[in-house]
């Protein structure tokens, strides 16, 4: 009796760490959605002229998206500007297209080292000859509002550190009810999150697009790597080396969810897989680092970084409560493990209330979007058992 129920004590003390950090980043960011690292004008005003900024756009087979990607770049740049697109392993016509709009094209081919690393370390290699203030990387299938390159290349300035554009994924023409839930649980992660984090002062991840880097930080570091989560683990690198990542709330970068759903289900196992090696990996190391450096920041990191996929949360927390009424009406276990858990699980349905109520706006999310959450769960099983039986590490599976 005393192992059961001291086991149900660690899982209640597991849970409970990601849950209430969940719940505090929505809390901050539902209470004040505007907060910024720093003013625009306060930026310009310590430099009056633009740094130097070079886009890199890594690129692989984007020939139906990369057009649009580049016109809303090319308006935001200036002469003393550079936008560059690697493409990478390609067999279309990505480099013809991109060259045709303007852009500085260079092409690699490596069928053995691939994936998003190598082809920014390609890029980084051919603008050191001629290096930029700030370089900014952008996914090749996002749209880039208005405004975001200059107030990325300022605040990296300004501030020498790497900054964070707000990144969110839209729902395609006529949605799938699991496209909306995907796009709702997708701005959890990277808008609600990372501005409960700035309003509390603190750092957030990177999240690989939108990203921009002072050149004296970034000219140094090996990006040539063929993990699916290359951005978290250089943030968490460079958070431990001094320079954690700002959030700039003001600079937006969108996507849109791919509509087939095989297209969406790769493209979630790559990201989730690669969120929870990072997650087991890094996690100890932030804690370590925090200690060692006496730096609050780290451990927020790591805390930050703790909070699983919330469907795997979700998912998690309800086999607990289920397993604890189990064992209480079968045992006679105490009643307190089943009340701490339903407790863990009000927080996670008030932070998700929370953060729709704040931003459903912003990607158009109807009511119905809650409603439909336990069955795009339920599809999402797949990912995990295959998780468990081989996690995908790289780009290309």
């Amino acid at each position: 009796m005393l192992i059961i129920e001291n086991f149900l004590l660690l899982i209640t003390v597991l849970l409970l760490v990601p849950t209430v950090v969940l719940f505090i980043e929505c809390s901050a960011a539902f209470i004040a959605a505007k907060s910024e690292t720093l003013a625009l004008s306060t930026i310009k005003g310590l430099k009056q002229t633009r740094p130097k900024t070079a886009v890199l756009v890594p690129a692989h087979n984007e020939e139906l998206e990369i057009s649009s990607t580049i016109r809303t770049l090319l308006p935001q740049l200036k002469e003393q500007d550079r936008l560059v697109v690697i493409a990478d392993n390609c067999s279309d016509r990505t480099a013809i297209k991109s060259r045709e709009l303007g852009a500085t094209v260079i092409e690699r081919e490596n069928t053995e080292l691939r994936g998003k690393g190598y082809a920014l370390e390609y890029g980084m290699r051919f603008i050191e000859t001629d290096p930029p203030d700030v370089v900014i990387i952008i996914d090749a299938d996002c749209i880039v509002h208005p405004g975001t390159i200059e107030r990325l290349a300022y605040q990296a300035d300004a501030l020498a550190r790497p900054i964070q554009s707000t990144n969110l994924l839209k729902t395609p023409d006529n949605p799938s009810t699991n496209n909306f839930v995907s796009a709702l649980a997708f701005m959890v992660k990277n808008l609600v999150r990372p501005r409960g984090l700035a309003l509390l002062g603190m750092p957030c991840l990177l999240m690989g697009t939108g990203m921009a880097f002072p050149w004296h930080l970034i000219k140094n570091v090996s990006l040539a790597t063929s993990n699916s989560v290359e951005d978290i683990q250089l943030g968490v690198d460079l958070a431990i080396a001094g320079s954690p990542a700002a959030l700039s709330t003001g600079a937006l970068v969108t996507g849109s969810l791919p509509a087939k759903e095989e297209t969406a289900f790769s493209q979630r196992k790559r990201w989730e897989h690669g969120h929870l090696r990072t997650l087991f990996s890094q996690c100890p190391i932030l804690l370590k680092e925090s200690i060692k450096q006496r730096r609050f920041d780290l451990f927020m990191l790591a805390l930050d970084l703790s909070i699983p996929p919330l469907s795997l949360l979700v998912m998690m927390l309800t086999f607990a409560i289920i397993t604890s009424l189990l064992l209480t009406l079968s045992l006679g276990i105490s009643w307190i493990f089943s009340l701490l858990l339903g407790i863990e699980g009000l927080l996670i349905f008030m932070a998700i209330l929370l953060a729709w109520t704040k931003f459903k706006q912003v990607i158009h999310l109807p009511l119905k979007t809650l409603v439909f959450i336990p069955s795009y769960i339920a599809s999402k099983l797949k990912i995990y058992f295959l998780f468990l039986k081989k996690s995908q590490k790289e780009w290309y599976s």
